[in-house]
């Protein structure tokens, strides 16, 4: 098994901005769209540098728990694989699955913070709420996470710690799902282990899930994340509407413009974009799918305006529109 190489990564210019047909602003990125046997079809920039996967790494967290034997209903494991947007059925899901163990929201390790979505946010500070450990947007997954160790008899103090068993178990998950040793380990922001790879290997891990047969924990997920999108994410995020639109895709974003997505046969697309932006990671994700073979009618209504995909992805979108 080999392990991504970290440094400073090739990125290439994947995104202009225009005004009134100007170029006013360019996005740097990688992006890369692989094969069901993990063979790249298309890749620009650099997919093989170690980067951060953020939350994009989330279905392969929730796919390490259903492999310890996480059995919850279809709609809280899709919240185990969420960033979600802090809607009331996200809290009342999150809360659920920690009633359902018999742990308490102060168990949470993740911070307080108020919901993810602006619409809900608004309405809090309206409201004069405080913060709480149940609207941040990664609660489902830790709660998700005490539900698995405590269903083991593991401790739960220190459930965020890299050498906790439950820890271990997603390092080696994420591991057999990229086909890579792990580059470098970190906290997350929501101090959950951070396990980095490449670009290329968290895609593939995605592919895998994505495609993974029926019956295994894998594909658990993967329906999961198919059946309850909104859960995923939320009812105003671009991420659960593309899911919505394109018959079984599943997609995770994460913070700092990291996104996979992947069809039912495994075939997937990883994206990063290098200055964080996520205003560019929704064009380079739709060429990107464009590119891996979805019909572009379908993507359509999401591309937003005055940001054009340039370079090697747009040439090859370019060439998947012709008749």
């Amino acid at each position: 098994m080999t392990t991504a190489p970290t440094g400073v990564p090739g990125h290439v210019p994947l995104v202009h901005l225009l005004r009134d047909g100007l170029v006013e602003g360019v996005h740097h990125g990688s992006v890369v769209v692989l094969a069901p046997d993990g063979s790249v079809l298309f890749r620009a920039g650099d997919a093989d540098t170690a980067c951060y996967p953020r939350s994009a790494a989330k279905p392969i967290q929730a796919v390490a728990m259903a492999r310890l034997g996480l059995s919850v209903p279809a709609h809280l494991l899709a919240l185990a694989a969420a960033s979600h947007s802090g809607e009331p059925f996200h809290l009342a899901g999150a809360e659920c699955l920690l009633e359902s163990c018999g742990a308490a929201e102060s168990e949470l390790g993740n911070p307080a913070a108020l919901p993810y979505d602006p619409v809900e946010r608004d309405r809090w500070v309206a409201a004069g709420r405080p913060a709480r450990k149940l609207a941040h947007n990664c609660s489902g997954k830790h709660a998700a996470m005490l539900h698995t160790a405590r269903m083991h008899r593991w401790s739960t103090v220190d459930y965020l710690e890299p050498d906790h068993p439950l820890q271990r178990a997603i390092a080696d998950t994420v591991q057999d799902l990229s086909g890579e040793g792990i580059a470098h380990t970190a906290a997350d922001g929501c101090g959950a282990p951070l396990f980095a790879v490449s670009l290329r290997g968290l895609t593939a891990a995605i592919g895998r899930i994505a495609g993974a047969p029926d019956g295994t924990p894998d594909a658990l997920v993967a329906r999961a994340i198919r059946a309850h999108p909104e859960h995923v994410a939320g009812t105003r995020r671009d991420v659960a509407a593309l899911m919505k639109a394109v018959p079984g895709l599943i997609a995770k974003d994460g913070f700092e413009a990291v996104q996979v997505a992947a069809l039912p046969d495994g075939t997937a697309i990883g994206v990063k974009i290098a200055d964080g932006a996520d205003r560019a990671r929704l064009p380079v994700t739709l060429a990107a799918l464009a590119a891996a073979g979805v019909d572009p009618d379908l993507l359509a209504p999401f591309a937003p305006r005055d940001l054009t995909v340039t370079g090697e992805l747009g040439r090859a979108h370019d060439r998947r529109n012709q008749p």
